[in-house]
């Protein structure tokens, strides 16, 4: 990913044009970092994104749902009390950097006319969104405070001015012409992207090496082409919003070639950058917030494939039990042959062919008879050892592949579908039980929310999220002749489209959604089954959430998250 100047210009320019004198009628703040604005513009409400994230910092228009916290946060609080009301008179990038002001015309207390501006700071682990007073100059607050004690060049705390952060000394590309370029660089040097990165402002390592693979072999003619082209781009706001898809997802706002066909586009920067930061946020915050249950679930899973490898060692050994067995019907066979305190014997083997001679360890501590008992004793430990061993083996192999459900669960799970993890885990007695506080009625448990997706046709497809929704919507939500889909053989989600003859489409859809919340989200051509409600059925005793099924098809599908994204947006519309 690179959200450089580029593309802040790029982001910038578009926020300019949709949100000028646009009036803010609500501000939440879901996170510690990220802060939610609704926009009245040109008739319009539009959804603005701030995030000082440090891994996904960003700013723009949004299509995703954030939760409101019930209390609002102290800046939550103090934003409302600024901004609430207030007109967006100007978005503007500061140079070719990565940081943008919001110009707003407000009221105060006495309703008298006052401007605030909003600066958002995209500086990976040091981005900032800054509340300034424009008359005084002044922090009024900010998402992430800086004591001197941190840094004494750049404090940012209430009441301290606003300064910028230290310049680095490059020339924005607005300004700078192709053949002032030119004279900076130095050929002989070599390596000229990189030179590039550090004389142009704005420009990430991204677009230098796309201007070097422009320029080839050219020479300065080359290079001055191509960084004309990438220049005449960004003062005309031309711009192509796309995304590579892969293992290694990036995006950006220029035609890249590095990113050949496996690429997505779309129409606005907005859309784009919402596409590629969906989810991504809430499932670090999610990591953080699971980290010890996730923790916990690798070792119950570890443990279990432990316990198997070791029932697997005391089964090898039960298949001697028949040698034992010989050795005491050999041993009272020859019975005559042996003597209190002898350590061995010699004996027939009447079992071998050819009637080979073979030696018989002895306790010379225990009697002929003794001896032979206790190779009886051992044949039949053994032999009984081999069945509750193969028992436990099918119990272990049960716990791995509950525990591997739950993992991929947690994996793809939203903050809300933790909490019933942990519940499921404490109904089965993996974890220990809450404490009622005293004096508190006990709370009514909520009734699981299975994920709402909505197809090209408009058919209602749902998606267990976790094995309380996943119960939930097979067992009681669902109709008996509505489809059910899961990916096969694999931990995954279950699958309800809410029609017993759903359209080609809207089964591949669905399929689509199957694969994608599944373990193998990032294969390709996964199978998929899907069959009527009717012919899925839970075993008795069976671990939550497992299910057996039959007249099943199957269908084979690509992950394509776009699907998501695309079937979610329809079902909020």
């Amino acid at each position: 990913m690179s959200f450089d100047g580029i593309v802040t210009r790029a982001a910038t320019n578009e926020l300019n044009n949709v949100l000028q004198s646009g009036r803010i009628m609500k501000i939440y703040q879901p996170t510690d970092t990220e802060l939610v604005f609704t926009v009245r513009s040109q008739r319009t409400k539009h959804t603005l994104l701030l995030s000082a994230h440090p891994s996904y910092a960003r700013f723009h228009l949004t299509n995703d749902q954030y939760h409101n916290p019930k209390e609002p946060p102290m800046l939550c609080m103090l934003l409302r009390k600024h901004l609430v009301g207030g007109f967006i008179e100007k978005i503007e990038q500061v140079d070719m950097e990565r940081i943008v002001k919001i110009h707003i015309r407000t009221r105060n207390e006495i309703g008298d006319e006052t401007y605030k501006t909003l600066i958002i700071e995209v500086m990976g682990k040091h981005s900032n969104i800054l509340l300034v007073d424009e008359q005084e100059g002044h922090i009024l607050d900010s998402i992430k405070h800086l004591p001197p004690s941190q840094n004494r060049h750049r404090t940012i705390m209430p009441g301290r001015p606003y300064k910028r952060p230290p310049e680095q000394g490059k020339i924005s590309p607005v300004e700078l012409e192709p053949a002032q370029l030119l004279k900076k660089l130095d050929f002989n040097a070599g390596r000229l992207d990189k030179q590039i990165l550090s004389i142009v402002m704005g420009f990430s390592p991204m677009i230098t090496k796309e201007i070097a693979e422009k320029a080839g072999m050219g020479g300065p003619s080359g290079y001055e082409a191509a960084y004309e082209e990438v220049r005449n781009r960004i003062l005309d706001h031309s711009y192509e919003p796309q995304v590579k898809r892969g293992d290694k997802e990036q995006f950006y706002v220029l035609p890249l070639k590095a990113f050949g066909e496996e690429k997505e586009t779309f129409s606005t920067v907005s859309d784009m950058l919402d596409a590629f930061y969906s989810g991504k946020a809430e499932r670090d915050r999610v990591k953080q917030q699971a980290g010890d249950l996730f923790r916990f679930l690798k070792n119950e899973r570890d443990k279990n494939q432990r316990k198997i490898k070791k029932h697997e060692d005391t089964l090898k050994k039960s298949e001697a039990a028949g040698d034992y067995q010989k050795l005491g019907e050999l041993l009272t066979a020859h019975m005559h042959l042996v003597q209190t305190g002898d350590e061995s014997v010699t004996v027939v083997d009447y079992y071998d062919p050819d009637q080979k001679e073979m030696s018989i360890e002895l306790n010379p501590n225990k009697t002929p008879s003794e001896n032979a008992q206790s190779y009886f004793q051992t044949y039949q430990k053994l032999k009984k050892s081999k069945q509750v061993v193969q028992k436990e083996i099918e119990k272990a192999d049960i716990e791995i592949t509950y525990f591997e459900r739950l993992i991929q669960q947690v994996e793809t799970a939203r903050e809300e579908d933790i909490e019933e993890i942990r519940e499921e885990l404490r109904e089965q007695g993996y974890m220990k039980k809450k404490n009622a506080s005293p004096g508190r009625k006990k709370n009514q448990p909520e009734k699981p929310s299975p994920e709402t997706f909505r197809s090209s046709d408009g058919t209602m497809i749902y998606v267990g999220r976790n094995n309380k929704q996943n119960e939930y919507l097979t067992n009681r939500m669902a109709g008996k002749s509505d489809i059910w889909l899961h990916a096969k053989d694999i931990p995954g989600s279950h699958v309800v489209i809410k029609d017993e003859n759903p359209s080609e489409d809207t089964l591949l859809e669905a399929a689509q959604l199957a694969a994608n919340f599944s373990k193998s989200s990032r294969s390709s051509s996964v199978p998929v089954d899907y069959t009527q409600i009717r012919h899925v059925k839970k075993p008795s005793g069976a671990k939550p959430g497992f299910v057996t099924y039959d007249n099943q098809q199957t269908l084979f599908v690509t992950p394509d998250a776009s699907y998501v994204r695309t079937m979610k947006k329809q079902a909020e519309e």
